[in-house]
């Protein structure tokens, strides 16, 4: 059953994933303009942040989110490309976390940031309305079972860093 759009449902919580990890972009791009010494710690733990913030992500909507989905709507296409764009994402990730010269590593984040600006859009404007319209869906229990894997998956990946 749809949700009624007063209650937080799946959709919410994966955009609130995608405006934090926005916001942790925006912050490296102003580290690198910085020249304090501090900047460069900073900006390495932020990469990691940003690395293990999107790998949970990805690995939810890839278990719960994208299945329930394809379940549910026509457009197999949009799910198709949304996959592809989460392995080149995480290919991303890996170079990032490997580490090497910082002068690569910023330019590795930024383009991860405008790669995930442009699935973002795609998801907002096209997955989620389509998601949301589904009769087949409760996304608001989705939502709950969401929630409860990326806790798991945080402590699980943090425990590991």
């Amino acid at each position: 059953m749809p949700s009624t759009r007063g209650e937080k449902d799946a959709c919410d919580l994966l955009d609130a994933d995608h405006k934090a990890v926005k916001k942790m972009f925006k912050e490296y791009d102003e580290l690198t303009e910085s020249k304090a010494r501090s900047a460069s710690q900073r900006k390495q733990e932020l990469a990691q942040q940003i690395c293990l913030e999107l790998t949970v992500h990805a690995q939810v909507e890839e278990e719960i989110f994208y299945p329930a989905v394809r379940g549910a709507i026509k457009e197999m296409d949009l799910l198709d490309e949304a996959e592809v764009e989460h392995q080149t994402a995480k290919d991303l990730i890996a170079q990032i976390q490997a580490g090497g010269e910082e002068e690569k590593i910023d330019a590795k984040v930024k383009v991860l940031g405008e790669y995930i600006d442009h699935h973002v859009k795609e998801e907002r404007n096209e997955i989620f309305p389509k998601a949301r319209a589904a009769r087949k869906l409760d996304l608001v229990a989705m939502r709950d079972e969401i929630e409860a894997r990326k806790e798991a998956l945080m402590s699980e990946m943090g425990a590991m860093a």
